[in-house]
């Protein structure tokens, strides 16, 4: 597939905004699933927009505002070439031991119902029983947007049955590492079977260390393995090491967050 992305996230602030800081997480790279053919980031003020890389590998952008502002709009787009690989994740950089991916985080600890959860799925074949988790969560917990936040945990989420694909995201990952597999969560972009092109968020999945195969990419809001539909863009052991933007400022009062974003498959155009 060919897709292309057009995201935008709009912040709009009560009063002025001072000392504006924001770290971008919002470039994929490429690998063997995905060939990054153009990517762009535009925020809508001036500033200083330096490229980095962070601890686990992910390219990060660091932007300061050179002045005041009650608004500003990060403008990403993009095209790249995804491709299937049967769910597995190879060609990446990896900037850290896989170990670490069985820590527990503040937003992934597991509590007696997530235990509860992965134990039938013990024992045998990793692949099977990872698949078998996938499916359970999907089946298990609803996708609604309206009783999670960001800082819901998993444990908060499961014991709701109900949250976004970041909750969903987070409970395969706590339910997987209790299982002995170093898992990760991953932010990206998703195109919709249906065909549905404009979004309200990003996507998010998992991916978890498999045996003799390394790692592969599951998804629990969708209840499917990772494909060419899929855009992988940061990771990291929970939302918090690959939310798209964090930052910091000084005022601005209220703060209104709009996004907008297209995901388009534009493999027809190029075809024709």
């Amino acid at each position: 597939m060919r897709l292309r992305i057009l995201h935008e996230t709009r912040y709009a602030y009560g009063e002025p905004a001072r000392g504006l800081i924001q770290v971008m997480r919002l470039t994929p790279r490429s690998h063997d699933a995905q060939h990054v053919r153009r990517w762009r980031i535009e925020p809508s003020v001036d500033g200083a927009l330096k490229a980095k890389e962070d601890s686990f590998g992910n390219r990060i952008h660091v932007f300061s505002a050179d002045e005041s502002l009650t608004e500003i709009v990060v403008r990403v787009s993009g095209e790249v070439d995804t491709f299937d690989t049967h769910g597995v994740v190879s060609g990446t950089l990896e900037r850290v031991p896989d170990p670490l991916y069985l820590r527990e985080t503040p937003l992934t600890a597991p509590d007696e119902a997530l235990r509860d959860l992965a134990a039938p799925h013990a024992g045998g074949d990793a692949l099977t029983a990872l698949h078998d988790l996938l499916a359970a969560v999907h089946r298990e917990v609803a996708f609604d947007k309206e009783p999670t936040h960001t800082a819901t945990t998993a444990a908060e989420a499961y014991a709701l049955r109900r949250g976004v694909c970041q909750d969903l995201t987070h409970i395969f990952i706590a339910a997987a590492r209790h299982l002995g597999a170093p898992a990760r969560y991953v932010s990206g972009y998703f195109f919709r079977a249906d065909g549905v092109v404009e979004q309200e968020a990003g996507h998010a999945w998992a991916e978890a260390k498999v045996p003799d195969l390394g790692w592969v990419g599951f998804d629990p809001a969708n209840g499917i393995g990772v494909g060419p539909q899929h855009l992988r863009v940061a990771v990291g052991p929970d939302y918090l090491a690959a939310a798209p933007i964090r930052g910091s400022r000084w005022g601005g009062g209220a703060e209104t967050l709009v996004v907008r974003l297209r995901v388009d498959n534009g493999q027809s155009q190029v075809q024709g």
